[in-house]
């Protein structure tokens, strides 16, 4: 089973920039699809950012692109989520998430694709 834990959170002004991390747990996250979401307060949880195992395949929501860029290091185990150019809107908890892709490709844009969740980590941009 994969653990993951993200980090990078904090209070940033809008245009400002963060860098969120998912670390993970296991020896099998290199095969491992890995997302990013976030849930607003009175939100539904959706879908920011998503990338295959291998880095060949990404998925980006269109209130991100262009500002956001997910990447991963699999010989770290951790994923990373670049926000640039951040707007109040932006504001929420972000989630990464992982599912196996060993056996087949994934929708990289499904929530309900994802088997393992992170506890999430807040990101707050004032205006």
């Amino acid at each position: 089973q994969v653990q993951l834990v993200e980090s990078g959170g904090g209070l940033v002004q809008a245009g400002g920039s963060l860098r969120l991390s998912c670390a993970a747990s296991g020896r099998a996250f290199g095969s491992y699809a890995m997302g990013w979401f976030r849930q607003a307060p009175g939100k539904e949880r959706d879908v920011v950012a998503a990338i295959s195992w291998n880095g060949d395949r990404t998925y980006y929501a269109d209130s991100v692109k262009g500002r956001f860029t997910i990447s991963r290091d699999n010989a770290k185990n951790t994923g990373y989520l670049q926000m640039n150019s951040l707007k109040p809107e932006d504001t929420a908890v972000y989630y990464c998430a992982a599912v196996s892709e060993s056996r087949r490709l994934r929708p990289l844009e499904g929530a309900k694709e994802y088997s393992y969740w992170g506890q999430g980590t807040q990101v707050t941009v004032s205006s």
